[in-house]
């Protein structure tokens, strides 16, 4: 197993790409806390999978844009598990709007959610990593960094603004041995668009997306499980700032 022994906190791990790589972690060995915001059912749901299949975590609610809520995330795990040594910076929101309709609340809310969340949780994790000289911090940021995308203006700013967060970190805590990476997933296919937009409009991206990446089907939450293993892992011990773009062949860089 090659997380034995590890503890990972994971944001937004309720449901789709959060939860596919909680369940992935705790099948590799890692004792894992999965946080939601809203909907603790999901987050149960997630914990007892785990659990029935032998492996620890526990549930807890934190909004991770909120300072106070982070730390009681962080001291909660390190109390249960002893440390931190893996963190996955994954809860974020992605609302569709005309650029010149956002008003400025919603502007914060998103980039507060998306990008304040990743620095506040990495602050309060640091002090464990540091202390024990190593740590993984995986940062999740969105293929549209590459694509641009309309109506989406302030998801893309907040996920280009994770993708720089990642290189200026990466070189803050390097003497500490704890790396700094990012993750780009494509247009992944989760429960979540099922709910938002029905079928057919899930049938429509299909369409799209068979010109654009190399492999002719929709990405699935299981199809990122691997990268963010490798991530966490030590086989990528030397490897930090970096962003690993994981969409099937669709932006190559």
């Amino acid at each position: 197993m090659r997380l034995s022994k590890q503890v990972a906190i994971i944001t937004g791990s309720s449901r789709s790409i959060g939860a596919a790589v909680a369940k992935r972690y705790a099948v590799e060995g890692a004792k894992v806390a999965v946080n939601y915001r809203t909907h603790p059912e999901l987050a149960e749901r997630v914990v007892e999978e785990i659990r029935r299949s032998g492996g620890e975590a526990f549930a807890f609610q934190a909004d991770v844009s909120k300072e106070d809520e982070v730390e009681a995330l962080v001291a909660e795990t390190a109390r249960r598990y002893g440390t931190v040594d893996i963190l996955v910076n994954n809860a974020a929101m992605d609302p569709r709007k005309t650029w010149y309709e956002i008003s400025v609340q919603e502007w914060d809310h998103i980039m507060a959610t998306n990008v304040r969340s990743q620095f506040l949780c990495a602050k309060a994790v640091f002090p464990f990593m540091k202390e024990q000289g190593r740590g993984k911090i995986i940062n999740v940021s969105s293929v549209t960094f590459f694509t641009g995308q309309k109506n989406f203006l302030h998801y893309v700013t907040s996920k280009g603004a994770i993708v720089g967060f990642t290189r200026a970190l990466a070189r803050e805590v390097g003497e500490h041995n704890i790396t700094v990476n990012c993750l780009t997933p494509g247009a992944v296919y989760t429960e979540t668009e099922a709910e938002k937009v029905g079928q057919q409009a899930s049938d429509e991206v299909l369409e799209t997306l068979r010109s654009l990446q190399c492999f002719p089907r929709r990405e699935l939450a299981d199809d990122l499980e691997g990268a963010f293993v490798f991530l966490a892992s030590r086989d990528s011990d030397f490897i930090t700032g970096q962003t690993l773009n994981v969409d099937g062949g669709w932006m190559m860089h």
